[in-house]
């Protein structure tokens, strides 16, 4: 009975695992780049956004504060970037979809 749960508890902590690292898949999205604070009125600080719109569905993807982000955030503070394509692993955090990127251009 002990091995037969040690069994269940294994399968169950490599499921979780590896969920966990099936989201950090990196991919490229490609949408309208803006400011967040500026164009967007949604946060309290200057932050990189991009919009992806498909169909009647628009996502908005937060990108995460490093240095690939910060570099580029110049191009889309004083206005939005028609097309911009980014790289990178995305989570959600408080319901938004946060991108950490890569490479951004």
């Amino acid at each position: 009975m002990k091995k037969q749960l040690s069994l269940v508890l294994a399968a169950a902590v490599s499921l979780m695992v590896g969920s966990a690292f099936a989201e950090e898949k990196e991919q490229t999205i490609t949408g309208k780049g803006m400011c967040a604070k500026c164009e967007l009125k949604e946060t309290a600080k200057c932050q990189n956004a991009i919009q992806v719109t498909a169909g009647d569905k628009t996502t908005t993807y937060y990108l995460a504060d490093n240095a690939v982000s910060k570099a580029f955030h110049s191009k889309v503070c004083k206005g939005p970037v028609e097309k911009v394509t980014a790289t990178g692993t995305v989570k959600t955090e408080a319901g938004k979809q946060v991108l950490t990127v890569s490479k951004i251009q």
